[in-house]
């Protein structure tokens, strides 16, 4: 048996590879194996092997002192969980006082899975069911919205009151949703098509997002960072290795059939020379986030100058692919923040909208317009109105009304 090295790939081989060299490319690394067996399934001597590797017992300790380890096979991407999320939230000012706090994440540990509140005795002993039931309404200005209702119903006018308040047929909507049980007296109402499809854009179950939420990923490129600097890596012990299964005959059948096995190992040299190039002009450009630092402006464009490749290319090239870092692990479309100029990228933005909200008068709440001003003294930059609502959407921040309503709750 002959085994094909990456040492075995000369560098002139371009023209031959370039058939096989973008969906390789393309593929994430737990595909790679995949999208090769594909290109080996007309050659009846070749065949890939995958080489995974055990994470070092110490992975985690290792992040944790700000490094990463060599190689590792998965790693889990994952939000905080619903818990944490609820958890993030519990402050002022919907809940003032520790009182209400201490209340509040009582309440978090009565709510299932989906979202729901589900009363517990013993986790709520010692606690009036009154004030339980105060504090639980106000997790309908809480994320996910819909979460701590108590069922499906509450769930959805408390999404209904929180998202649509302002639709034409918020209304309507509410009276379908308070007579779920009898809803056919309603369908020949004229505002009743309208009402409906306004309930259907609800969430059921409210924690939805969260349900399967985690996926294992294996991360391309790996950055170590310490006080000495940053190294860049690629996960190379994951990669599948090509295997000829021939003796050394000297048929032109043979023959062809060994150099589609060197073309395929090209294409992995080319795929791994693309991402390592990739891996160093991040750092180059985002050298302060593995520090601590905000993404700033990157486009695809000036990778694609500086690499010598299409951006084209390096838009397939960072598709499904992820970078393992002290930070986490990160997909590598998120290193490219749209730059709203050349100095101020639109992560800059939304982090300045949401410390400006935070430190806001709750009396006079800001207006849309008037963070727009601010933003235009603070990075001297044009943007438009319609550009700081759809950041908020983004952010899951109310309005300047629904942010007052909410204030208003301190009391």
């Amino acid at each position: 048996m002959l085994r094909l090295t990456q040492a075995l790939a000369p560098k002139n081989r371009l023209n031959q590879t370039l058939r096989s060299w973008l969906p390789i490319l393309q593929s994430s690394l737990d595909d790679l194996k995949e999208t090769l067996d594909e290109f080996c399934e007309k050659n009846p001597f070749i065949s890939v092997e995958s080489q995974p590797k055990e994470p070092k017992k110490n992975f985690f300790k290792e992040i944790s002192k700000n490094s990463v380890s060599d190689t590792l096979e998965a790693v889990v991407v994952q939000k905080d969980s619903l818990w944490q999320t609820l958890i993030n939230q519990i402050n002022p000012p919907l809940f003032p006082t520790q009182k209400s706090q201490t209340i509040a994440k009582k309440i978090i540990e009565c709510i299932n899975d989906e979202g729901y509140f589900e009363y517990d005795d013993e986790i709520l002993a010692g606690f009036n069911a009154d004030e339980v039931e105060k504090i639980r309404k106000r997790f309908a200005y809480l994320e996910p919205v819909g979460v701590g209702a108590k069922d499906l119903k509450e769930s959805f006018l408390f999404q209904l009151d929180e998202l649509y308040s302002d639709d034409k047929s918020y209304d309507f909507a509410k009276i379908l949703i308070e007579n779920f049980d009898d809803l056919a007296k309603f369908t020949k109402q004229k505002e009743y098509e309208n009402a409906i499809n306004l309930v259907k854009k609800l969430k059921n179950p409210p924690a939805i997002e969260f349900i399967n939420d985690s996926a294992q990923v294996t991360p391309d490129i790996i950055i170590n960072s310490d006080e000495n600097g940053i190294s860049v890596s690629l996960n190379d012990d994951f990669y599948p290795e090509i295997v000829l299964d021939a003796l050394d005959i000297k048929s032109e059948f043979v023959q062809n059939r060994i150099k589609e096995a060197k073309d395929l190992i090209d294409a992995l040299e080319m795929r791994k020379a693309t991402l390592y190039k990739i891996g160093l002009m991040i750092v180059e450009y985002q050298y302060d986030f593995f520090f601590g630092g905000e993404i700033k402006p990157m486009r695809l464009k000036d990778i694609a100058d500086d690499i010598a490749r299409n951006p084209s290319t390096i838009s397939r090239a960072i598709v499904n692919k992820y970078l393992l870092c002290s930070r986490g692990t990160i997909p590598l479309k998120k290193f490219f923040a749209t730059a709203i100029d050349d100095d101020v990228s639109n992560e800059a933005i939304k982090q300045f909208l949401v410390e400006i909200i935070n430190k806001e008068n709750p009396k006079k709440p800001l207006s849309d317009l008037k963070i727009v001003e601010l933003i235009k003294k603070e990075f001297s930059i044009d943007i438009v109105r319609r550009t700081i609502t759809k950041y908020r959407q983004m952010l899951n921040i109310g309005s300047s009304s629904e942010r007052k309503r909410i204030y208003e709750m301190k009391g």
